[in-house]
């Protein structure tokens, strides 16, 4: 019996590990409702571990930095996927000038092309300092679904399973103990829990003696913090600057329970079904950038007529005093981390 001949859907996303991370569960769906189909993910060369394992999923690095860079670049890359793969359909998940350059040219190929609607009306809504509209918007893997709906595929937004997968031998094995990752650390500060506080939430987990922390991070900053951090307790050990992106999602998969900020953390623990306690500053979940299945009740923030004031947490606080985050206290963080985990 001849092979079926899989139809290919090209979908693009080319910004931060997070937003990309985003887009992993609705892609997962999206194969699931339709076996005829494969996709073809183009984003940041160095989030390819984020599509590994995944049936029907291939991943096209994209270095928008280098050999794709500008108008010629982007042409080399729509050169480049038009002779690796036989693409039907375009799914702009990301509705950027690049990745509209690069619909577009497909476009003009008689291929069908469809970008996300990204509501940045209702966004400059939900956070303008007077008379907000504070109220939940579409969330953002709801509008990347609606892209491939649009495409005629069908999408339903139902629960990831838990990870059950083997995992990788060079990284930690949970044993007997709950295992507490804790993310302290945004690309912004107003996103950011002070140091401080976390370290005290840190420190009221590990009296417990019934889990293991385990801290993440990136780059040599946020990894000496962790480490000095680690120093004053000893037990908890810090994962930042020791293992592959690969790596490091197989030890994000053994966790009972993920501390993050609104980060990419979240959304890489949000892959494995693992709970995430998270905690919001300037930005809001109603914003729409929940990670994917996570719980309304397991999100801490306070309460403030100027939140949120942005939507991605990149614009200084205009009070001048990060109420947003220094009135949360760490007894808070520390509690809500001991329901979901069950200690």
């Amino acid at each position: 019996m001849a092979d079926i001949q899989l139809k290919t859907i090209l979908a693009t996303r080319f910004s931060a590990m997070g937003d990309a991370a985003m887009t992993i569960p609705v892609m997962l769906k999206v194969l699931e409702a339709n076996p005829g189909i494969q996709i073809v993910f183009v984003s940041n060369r160095n989030w390819a571990a984020l599509c590994e394992g995944i049936p029907r999923l291939v991943f096209h690095p994209a270095d928008l930095k280098g050999a794709h860079k500008g108008l010629k670049g982007l042409y080399r890359l729509f050169r480049e996927l038009r002779a690796a793969y036989r693409i039907d359909a375009v799914a702009d998940l990301h509705n950027v000038l690049r990745s509209r350059v690069v619909r577009t040219l497909f476009r003009l190929t008689g291929t069908p092309v469809r970008g996300i609607d990204k509501g940045r009306d209702e966004k400059k809504a939900l956070t303008r300092k007077e008379n907000k509209e504070l109220k939940q918007l579409t969330t953002t893997v709801e509008r990347y679904a609606l892209v491939f709906r649009q495409l005629g595929y069908s999408c339903a937004l139902t629960a990831l399973a838990p990870e059950k997968s083997a995992v990788s031998a060079s990284v930690p094995q949970k044993a007997a103990k709950k295992w507490i990752g804790v993310a302290p650390f945004a690309t912004y500060r107003e996103k950011t829990y002070p140091i401080e506080k976390m370290e005290q939430a840190i420190a009221a987990l590990w009296k417990r003696k019934d889990a293991d922390i385990l801290l993440f991070g990136g780059g040599k900053n946020e990894t000496a913090l962790l480490n000095e951090i680690a120093a004053r307790y000893p037990g908890v050990q810090v994962m930042a600057g020791k293992y592959s992106l690969s790596e490091e999602l197989s030890i994000i998969r053994q966790l009972d329970v993920m501390v993050s900020m609104d980060s990419a953390n979240m959304h890489l623990a949000s892959l494995f079904a693992v709970p995430v306690v998270s905690i919001w500053g300037a930005t809001h979940p109603f914003a729409g950038f929940m990670g994917y299945g996570q719980l309304e009740a397991n999100v801490v923030q306070t309460d403030l007529y100027c939140r949120p004031c942005s939507v991605f947490g990149n614009k200084p606080c205009y009070r001048g005093d990060h109420a947003c985050m220094e009135n949360i206290k760490p007894e808070t963080i520390s509690t809500k981390v001991e329901q979901v985990c069950g200690l």
